[in-house]
């Protein structure tokens, strides 16, 4: 960990004295757990899980999940004693702890550009790993080779990149791989769980977003302009250019911060 970032945890961390309640936000793949070439083996670091359950336990913290992922894949992954809030498909649908869930309204024109794309990419997925979504189209190369991997990007951006113009969908880049999507992107989800928290509490509280993708540069930005205590955290094995205001090596410093969020919130 830099200094700079052990300084911004230490300052954020001192807000947690007198504060009544706290926000933690966290993205799944890559900050909670490793990546797999198959997700459904992707299961959260050592320890992790058992942090984020005494985490919950406390009652002070409002946990939050936001992933790239339909919100009900990660549960089994997660395996928490109690129920979870997760925004699903960047952010698109919101899974509540009850079991109820929201799914932003399609336009037609865009939910018939991606009904085409998935037909077509059923019948010949290009040479990637190709999965259909609720509001996305998507294409995987995670575990090619580097030379099989961008041709895949290359056949994938001709098919999606004119699709993109289409009212309502847009392109979203992520590490090995490419979602034409629509509907809300995780920044619009942090800045919706942060006004839900902002209208409940006479005063201010201490919130916090992890994040490791390209994907969770919107949330960084939000987190970054929201008032009051908050903090925006890269999880990242090697740094990259980030809005991020503190960078985390997985899986190591991410206990650490979890376990000193746990001691903060005492």
């Amino acid at each position: 960990m830099t200094l700079e970032s052990e300084e911004k945890l230490k300052e954020f961390f001192s807000h947690f004295t007198g504060a009544q309640r706290a926000l933690l936000m966290l993205d799944y793949d890559g900050t909670l757990a490793d990546f797999r070439v198959d997700r459904f083996t992707a299961r959260p670091w050592a320890g992790v899980r058992e942090l984020l359950n005494r985490i919950q336990c406390q009652k002070r913290t409002r946990l939050v999940f936001v992933t790239g992922r339909p919100p009900r894949e990660i549960l089994p992954l997660l395996a928490l004693e109690r129920p979870v809030e997760v925004w699903g498909l960047h952010g698109a649908e919101r899974l509540y702890p009850d079991g109820r869930s929201e799914l932003d309204h399609l336009l037609p024109g865009a939910r018939a550009r991606l009904d085409d794309l998935t037909e077509a990419l059923r019948r010949d997925a290009i040479g990637g790993l190709f999965e259909s979504k609720p509001n996305a189209v998507v294409m995987h190369w995670r575990g090619a080779s580097r030379q099989k991997a961008r041709e895949v990007e290359a056949r994938t951006r001709v098919l999606f990149e004119p699709a993109a113009k289409t009212e309502g969908l847009r392109l979203l880049e992520f590490e090995s791989g490419l979602e034409l999507r629509a509907g809300r992107d995780k920044g619009d989800a942090v800045a919706a769980v942060f006004e839900e928290m902002k209208a409940g509490a006479a005063e201010e509280f201490p919130a916090a977003y992890l994040g490791d993708d390209f994907t969770d540069e919107a949330a960084f930005g939000v987190m970054n302009g929201a008032s009051g205590p908050h903090l925006s955290v890269l999880v990242k094995r090697k740094w990259r250019e980030t809005a991020a205001e503190v960078w985390l090596k997985p899986p190591a410093e991410l206990r650490a911060f979890l376990a000193r969020w746990l001691a903060a919130a005492r």
